[in-house]
């Protein structure tokens, strides 16, 4: 009985470790799906864009992001490719192992059934037990053939679920080495493009070497401008806090605290604890983009020295798209940029506020409580046909980094 259980534990476990892929693959799968989603978007966008006129600069950070992109989807095959390579392995172990085990079943099997032929004469099985000495031995004899029928029936059992699970094996093991040659492909193809594009690239960074005071300038220009806003975000967040305290402690008959965070009451909490448990699972604020921009401090893609600063995570999309609600929250601010028409929308979500700026228009309205993926605003487009949102995610006063935020960004 002992050995029956074993032989059926180790079975299930063998069948179950063939037939569940691998949570590993399946995220780099996930994953792969959402970059080549991304370079998708980049492709229907530029052939938009070709008949606008554009910056040589905006042309270089088109090329940037596409680059940029091409070098995350080899890596995740090169990941891909690894894991494969792990699984092929110890899936050919596998099947080494079940051969051997699978060999000495039948050659155990072979000898029981010659065993059994020889004595296959009932009359012999009669003579077996009626020669016995008592009946408590006549009885242990008709328990032992029973045993002994019991068990070869196991071991035909045994050998072909063995059978089977070998048969899943070497499937598996096909499916895998076809999935590597399929993933090899993509990386090579994925490689000269990468090599043409850099190319192009740089084609373009040398085109403006002679403007570079021009460029640089330019350049310098819009990042204040854009550190010009970031410092009016925390203003009218820090406002927000104080306002919103000053409220709560006139609701509760209390002093308020004077802090920079919010005052959170029981069902704040409760929003925020919600958000924070969504952190990489957030939706993304667009339906279909590529990231333009990511978050951070980063070099110049032609003047190395000069570092940019994004607050937060810049995402191109088709013309005429709208932003969209990452989760749900209420709409505590409309912000319009001075001297132009552009909006930028704030949501808070407890403690937390997700902020989608370079809005042409809203349709929503400040105290508007709003769900996940619901539109909030029509984006700008810009000269050269491509529109851009700028995420921010924030907790109080600090900055978070959004691409940690949004799923399989």
């Amino acid at each position: 009985m002992n050995r029956f259980l074993y032989v059926l534990f180790f079975s299930l476990c063998t069948i179950l470790s063939f037939a569940q892929p691998s949570d590993k693959q399946k995220q780099l799968e996930e994953q792969k799906a959402q970059i080549q989603k991304e370079i998708a978007s980049f492709r229907a966008l530029l052939n938009t864009e070709k008949k606008k006129e554009k910056s040589v600069l905006a042309e270089i950070a088109e090329q940037k992001a596409r680059i940029r992109l091409s070098e995350r989807l080899i890596s995740t095959t090169a990941k891909q490719k690894r894991l494969l390579e792990d699984d092929i392995y110890l899936t050919q172990l596998q099947i080494n192992k079940l051969n051997r085990e699978l060999k000495v079943l039948k050659d155990d099997y072979a000898k029981m059934i010659v065993k059994s032929y020889k004595s296959r004469n009932d009359q012999s099985r009669i003579m077996f037990v009626l020669s016995s000495q008592n009946f408590l031995q006549a009885y242990k004899r008709i328990q032992y053939m029973k045993q002994y029928a019991g068990f070869r029936k196991m071991q035909g059992d045994e050998i072909q679920e063995k059978q089977e699970t070998l048969s899943v094996a070497k499937t598996k093991l096909e499916s895998s080495k076809a999935q590597k040659e399929k993933v090899l492909k993509e990386s090579e193809e994925e490689k000269a493009l990468l090599v043409n594009q850099k190319a192009e690239q740089e084609k373009l960074v040398k085109s403006i070497q002679k403007d570079k005071k021009k460029y640089m300038a330019d350049i310098s220009k819009k990042q204040k401008e854009s550190n010009a806003i970031d410092k009016e975000i925390k203003k009218i967040i820090a406002e927000a806090i104080a306002a919103a305290n000053k409220k709560n402690a006139a609701k509760t008959g209390t002093k308020s605290s004077g802090s920079a965070k919010f005052d959170l009451t029981p069902e704040g909490k409760i929003v925020a604890a919600n958000f924070k448990a969504n952190k990489g699972k957030l939706p993304w604020p667009v339906e279909k983009g590529y990231v333009y921009s990511r978050f951070g401090v980063h070099p110049h893609p032609v003047y190395s020295n000069l570092k940019i600063e994004n607050s937060g995570v810049e995402i191109a999309t088709e013309p005429g798209s709208v932003a969209r609600a990452v989760f749900e929250g209420e709409v505590f601010q409309i912000q319009v940029m001075k001297g132009t028409n552009r909006k930028i929308l704030y949501i808070q979500h407890g403690d937390f506020i997700t902020i989608y700026q370079n809005l042409e228009s809203v349709i929503v309205r400040e105290g508007d409580k709003v769900t996940t993926k619901q539109n909030l605003g029509r984006i700008q487009t810009d000269a050269s046909g491509k529109a851009v949102l700028k995420f921010l995610v924030m907790q109080n006063v600090t900055t978070l980094n959004p691409e940690d935020w949004l799923y399989n960004m």
